[in-house]
C-alpha cells in the first residue's frame, strides 16, 4: 500500500457483510455554510476536497439531508458523479432545519419517505448504500419510524440501515424489526459516554462511526496528554486522537470533516500513525 492513499492504510471493515470500505472515511457536514446551513464559502475548495478524498483512499463518505440543509449531498454528486466503484455514501434522515445550528426531530413516516427519496435525487442514485436514522424521533412510535425504513429497505431504495445517537437499550429494540449495521453516536478521546454501545457494537459487528472525533479540547492543550504523545511521535494532537480511535476497536469509523484540503491530507495521515501499547495504555488512563 502506497503512502500516497493513506486511508487505506485504516484498516478494513465491511458494512452489513457486503460493503468493504477503508475504516478512516470523511464526514462531510463542515463543506456547508456556517451553522451547517447554506452554501460553502469556498465552492471551489469544497470540490476539491471531495476529489481529494478519492486521491487519499478514502472509499467511505458521511453526510446527511439537513446539511446545508441539502447543500452535502449536492455537492458530493457535483464532484464525484458518476461515482468510482467501492465508493460508499451514506446519508440520514430525520431531523428537520429550522435555521443555523438548529435542529428538529421529524421520525414521521412520510417525511422520512419524502427525504430519502429526495436524497436519492441529490446524490444521483438508485439505492442509498447506508440510509441512517439521524434520531430517534420520541414524538412518534418507534416501529413507526423504523418501518418506515424498512419498506424503502424493501423497495430497493435503502441497501442497509444504520443508526445515530442511540442507547444500547434502542439498539435492541430497533434490532428486533430490522439489521442495524451501524450506530453513529458522539464518541472521542474527550467523551466516552458511549463505551456500552461501543462495546455492543463490537459483539454484534456492527459498524461504529463516532462523531466530533476530534473534539479533544482541554487532552489537546500544550502539555495534555495528546500534546505529549503527538511530540513524541512527530505528530499532531488531532492525528494521534483519530489513530487512537483507529486502534480502540476494529469497528470504529472515524470520518474526520473538514472543508480544506491541507486539513483533510492532515487528518488523513493518522492512519499511518502506529500507536504501540504504552502510548494507548497512557491516553486510556488520561482520557477515561
Amino acid at each position: 500500500m502506497s503512502h500516497d492513499r493513506p486511508a487505506a492504510h485504516s484498516g478494513t471493515f465491511v458494512i452489513g457483510g457486503d460493503l468493504p470500505i477503508h475504516r478512516l472515511g470523511f464526514g462531510a457536514m463542515r463543506l456547508t455554510g456556517k451553522g451547517i446551513w447554506g452554501p460553502p464559502e469556498d465552492h471551489d475548495e469544497a470540490i476539491r476536497v471531495l476529489h481529494r478524498c478519492l486521491e487519499l483512499g478514502i472509499d467511505f463518505i458521511d453526510t446527511a439531508d439537513s446539511y446545508g440543509p441539502e447543500v452535502s449531498e449536492r455537492l458530493i454528486a457535483e464532484a464525484l458523479h458518476p461515482y468510482p466503484p467501492g465508493l460508499v455514501i451514506a446519508t440520514k434522515a430525520g431531523l428537520r432545519r429550522p435555521g443555523p445550528d438548529q435542529w428538529r426531530e421529524d421520525g414521521r413516516p412520510e417525511y422520512l419517505r419524502a427525504q430519502v427519496l429526495s436524497s436519492l435525487q441529490r446524490l444521483k442514485l438508485e439505492r442509498i448504500d447506508l440510509l441512517q436514522l439521524h434520531r430517534i424521533d420520541p414524538k412518534v412510535p418507534l416501529g413507526d419510524q423504523i418501518g418506515a425504513l424498512a419498506r424503502l429497505q424493501s423497495e430497493g431504495k435503502i441497501r442497509h440501515i444504520g443508526l445515530s445517537e442511540v442507547s444500547v437499550e434502542q439498539l435492541r429494540a430497533v434490532r428486533e424489526m430490522v439489521e442495524v449495521v451501524t450506530v453513529q453516536n458522539r464518541y472521542n478521546a474527550a467523551y466516552r459516554k458511549g463505551e456500552d454501545v461501543l462495546e455492543y457494537c463490537e459483539t454484534q459487528s456492527i459498524g461504529f462511526i463516532p462523531w466530533f472525533p476530534l473534539a479533544t479540547g482541554d487532552l489537546a492543550k500544550p502539555g495534555g496528554p495528546l500534546d505529549r504523545a503527538a511530540e513524541r511521535l512527530g505528530a499532531t494532537p488531532s492525528q494521534v486522537a483519530l489513530a487512537w480511535l483507529l486502534r480502540r476497536s476494529p469497528v470504529m469509523l472515524p470520518i474526520p470533516g473538514t472543508s480544506r484540503v491541507t486539513h483533510l491530507e492532515e487528518n488523513t495521515a493518522a492512519a499511518l500513525l502506529a500507536l504501540d501499547d504504552e502510548t494507548m495504555r497512557e491516553l486510556e488512563l488520561q482520557t477515561a
